[in-house]
């Protein structure tokens, strides 16, 4: 089992994948925004979630794993926000000129969310998510609820960060 360093905080996450929902523990420093974290791992290839909790949807039946720990390619990760609740603050300055929220519907493979996107008021929605090229983009108060399986609960982040290119996006 690990053992925390002083300056270190344990935080329940929520990943999706392709064909998983992982839900753990991730370890980071004390000072770090979780809500965040993917943008600021430069050269890292994993993510390291303890005590992982993984629905894994691909074949036909629905299969549960756990583990102590799990090494998960983050080239993998289609989507990711902390489990609720969460009290950090969103990544955008509100009062931040020609900016707008977009409503828009997103594919996480077995989940679908709505939520919005931050875009500039001068382009179309097209045209912002093309130039943008973010390696994670920010979704606000996001509704995710699964495709499959209606009696599984929705969640409610506040933000949610996607790989816009593994995604669908509707409009």
């Amino acid at each position: 089992m690990y053992t925390l360093a002083a300056d270190e905080k344990i935080t329940t996450v929520m990943i999706y994948t392709h064909n998983s929902l992982v839900r753990g523990g991730l370890v980071t420093k004390e000072s770090m925004r979780v809500n965040i974290w993917l943008r600021m791992q430069g050269q890292v290839h994993y993510v390291n979630i303890h005590t992982p909790q993984i629905l894994n949807f691909a074949g036909s039946l629905t299969k549960s794993l756990s583990y102590d720990e799990l090494y998960l390619p983050i080239s993998q990760i289609i989507g990711f926000h902390p489990a609720q609740p969460d009290d950090e603050p969103l990544d955008y300055d509100a009062s931040e000129p020609n900016r707008t929220m977009k409503e828009v519907q997103i594919s996480l493979q077995n989940f679908s969310a709505t939520g919005k996107v931050r875009v500039s008021t001068h382009t179309d929605f097209a045209t912002s998510i093309e130039v943008a090229h973010a390696g994670w983009l920010s979704v606000y108060d996001v509704e995710i609820a699964a495709h499959f399986v209606p009696e599984f609960p929705k969640f409610n982040p506040p933000l949610m960060l996607v790989n816009p290119l593994s995604i669908n996006f509707g409009v």
